[in-house]
C-alpha cells in the first residue's frame, strides 16, 4: 500500500498534502484514484481480481485502462462567439494479449460488475486447456516523468476571459489589414486523467492538460475586376493552462494567419517538374512525420510492411540526418509522463547520422520483436487498443544558415507551410500539398506560388538531403496524427532542409 494511503496520511491531512506536493507521481495516482476508482466503490483489490480473472488462462499480457476526460470548446465567427461545448467522458478498457492476437472490451460504466464482465470476455482469447493459476505480482508504482503541471486547464480562465480572448483575436486580425474580411477563432481545452494497471503488477497514472488556440482568416482583394479570396491560419497550444496565451502569443498567431492569407493573395500558379526543394523549419516537419515517422513504427516493421523493415544498422539517409521521437519535452503537445500502457516516455533516436538505429514500440510489438518498449504505446481513448504511435518527431539541426540554403537554389521551390498529405507505408511514397511556398531563382525569392504538391518517397528523400539548417524548430503545438481510425496529439519539427531532385506537381 502506498505511503499517502497509510493510517498516518489519512489521520493527518497536512502530512498527506506535503507528501503529494513532494511526489508528483503519487499525486497523479491520488488524482486518478479520486476520479476513477473511489466514486464507483473500487480500489486496487478490484483491479487485482479483474487481472487475475484474465491471467487465470494463459495470456502473454493484460491491462486495464481507466480514463476520465473533461473537454470544453469555444468558437468565434463574424465577431460573435457563436458556439460553446462541454463534455465529460469516462470509462475503462480491458485488454488481453496472446501472441499476435488481442482481445479487447470497454465500457463507459465504471463498476465492479462491468470490469469483471469485460475481464471474463477478453480472456476468451485463450482456452481453458491453457488454464494456469498464478498470482498477480505485488503492485509496483511505475516510474514516470514530470513534464507538465497536473492542472485542469478549463479552470485557468473564466468564461468571460475566454470570450474576451477570442474577441481580441478577431479585433487584432481585422486591424492588421483592411483586406481581412472574415475571422474565425477557436479555443479548446481538455483535462485528461488516466490510470493503468498491468498484469505484471505495474500501476501508473497521468494527469494531462491540453489546450489549443486556432486562428483562421480570409483575405479578399479585387484582381482584374474579379474578387480573389485566400485563407491563412495560425495557432498553437500544449500541455499548460489557457493563461499561457498572453498578448505576445496572440499577436504571433494572428500575424501568422494574416501573413499567410495576404501572401497567397499574391501567389501565382506553381511550376511543375523535378527540382530542388527547400523546406522551412518547424511545421514542415509534418512531411518527416508522415513520410518517415510512420514507417518507423514497430507494428509495420514487425509485419515487414514498412520500407524500413529489417534495415537496422543500415544507411537510410544522407550523412547529418538525425531523427528522434521524443516524448520527454516539457509542456509539448505530443509529450507524455507515461504512455497509455504505463511505460515512462523516452527520447528515442531513430536515425543517427543517416544510420537506422531503431523503431518506436508499444508493449506487444516490442515483445514479439525481442526488444524493450520505447514509451510509444498510445491510444485515442479507453475505447481503443494501444499501438505504436509517435509523440514529438523531429530532425536535429545542422550547420548551415537558412539564408545560405535558400541562396543555393538555382531554380526551385521554397515551401514554408503545409496542408494535408498522405503516405503509403509499404513503399514510402508520399503526396503533400504546400499551403505557403515561393519560387526561387538564382538564390532570390521571386514570388509566392500556390497549388504546389510534393511527390516522392520518404526513404529516397532522406538520401537526397543536401543541406541542413542550424535553425531547428518545433511546431507551435497544433498536430494531430491519425492511424487506423485513432487520433492522438503529436508534435513535429525540423530545421530548414534542402532536398535535391524532388518532384513538384504544380498548376502552371
Amino acid at each position: 500500500m502506498l505511503p499517502f494511503f497509510s493510517w498516518r496520511a489519512a489521520r493527518f491531512p497536512a502530512y498527506n498534502a506535503a507528501m503529494i506536493s513532494r511526489e508528483p507521481t503519487l499525486e497523479r495516482l491520488a488524482t486518478a484514484r479520486s476520479l476513477l476508482l473511489e466514486p464507483f466503490g473500487l480500489d486496487e483489490s478490484h483491479l487485482t481480481r479483474a487481472l487475475a480473472a484474465i491471467t487465470a488462462y494463459r495470456v502473454d499480457d493484460a491491462d486495464l485502462y481507466f480514463q476520465y476526460t473533461r473537454s470544453e470548446g469555444w468558437s468565434l465567427e463574424e465577431g460573435i462567439v457563436k458556439t460553446g461545448s462541454f463534455s465529460i467522458d469516462q470509462g475503462v478498457g480491458v485488454r488481453a494479449v496472446s501472441g499476435e492476437k488481442t482481445a479487447f472490451a470497454y465500457s463507459d460504466d465504471i463498476s465492479e460488475s462491468s470490469l469483471m464482465d469485460a475481464a471474463l470476455t477478453v480472456r476468451s482469447i485463450s482456452t481453458a486447456a491453457q488454464q494456469r493459476r498464478e498470482k498477480i505480482p505485488a503492485r509496483k508504482v511505475a516510474p514516470s516523468r514530470s513534464l507538465y503541471a497536473g492542472l485542469d486547464p478549463i479552470a485557468t480562465l473564466d468564461s468571460t476571459a475566454k470570450v474576451r480572448l477570442l474577441e481580441k483575436v478577431e479585433q487584432q486580425a481585422r486591424a492588421r489589414d483592411p483586406r481581412i474580411v472574415q475571422v474565425m477563432a477557436g479555443l479548446a481545452s481538455e483535462y485528461d486523467v488516466v490510470l493503468v494497471a498491468r498484469a505484471d503488477g505495474t500501476l501508473a497514472a497521468d494527469v494531462r492538460p491540453l489546450v489549443r488556440l486556432s486562428v483562421t482568416v480570409i483575405a479578399e482583394q479585387t484582381v482584374g475586376g474579379k474578387p480573389r479570396r485566400e485563407v491563412g491560419s495560425g495557432g498553437g497550444g500544449g500541455r499548460f493552462g489557457l493563461d499561457h496565451f498572453d498578448e505576445a502569443l496572440i499577436q504571433q498567431y494572428v500575424g501568422d494567419a494574416v501573413k499567410a492569407a495576404l501572401t497567397n493573395l499574391e501567389a501565382r500558379p506553381a511550376p511543375a517538374g523535378e527540382m530542388t526543394v527547400v523546406l522551412g523549419p518547424g511545421w514542415p516537419g509534418i512531411l518527416l512525420h508522415e513520410a518517415i515517422g510512420h514507417g518507423l513504427e514497430g507494428d509495420f516493421n514487425r509485419k515487414g510492411s514498412s520500407a524500413f523493415s529489417g534495415r537496422i544498422g543500415q544507411r537510410v539517409a544522407a550523412k547529418g540526418v538525425t531523427v528522434l521521437d521524443d516524448g520527454t519535452l516539457a509542456d509539448r503537445r505530443g509529450s507524455l509522463n507515461i504512455d497509455d500502457e504505463g511505460h515512462v516516455s523516452q527520447r528515442n533516436v531513430l536515425i543517427e547520422d543517416g544510420i537506422l538505429k531503431g523503431y518506436i514500440q508499444d508493449a506487444m510489438n516490442a515483445r514479439l520483436m525481442g526488444v524493450a518498449p520505447t514509451g510509444n504505446g498510445r491510444r485515442e481513448s479507453y475505447a481503443h487498443i494501444p499501438m505504436p504511435r509517435m509523440t514529438n518527431t523531429y530532425m536535429l539541426g545542422g550547420d548551415k544558415a537558412p539564408e545560405e540554403i535558400v541562396a543555393s537554389i538555382k531554380k526551385g521551390l521554397y515551401a514554408t507551410n503545409f496542408g494535408g498529405g498522405q503516405v503509403d507505408i509499404t513503399s514510402g511514397k508520399f503526396v503533400f500539398s504546400a499551403s505557403e511556398a515561393f519560387w526561387v531563382e538564382n538564390g532570390k525569392i521571386l514570388y509566392p506560388v500556390k497549388g504546389a504538391t510534393l511527390v516522392g518517397s520518404g526513404p529516397e528523400s532522406l538520401k537526397k538531403v543536401g543541406m541542413i539548417g542550424n535553425d531547428m524548430r518545433l511546431d507551435s503545438g497544433v498536430g494531430t496524427c491519425g492511424k487506423e481510425g485513432q487520433s492522438v496529439p503529436v508534435g513535429v519539427g525540423q530545421p530548414t532542409l534542402r532536398i535535391d531532385g524532388l518532384t513538384v506537381g504544380g498548376t502552371a
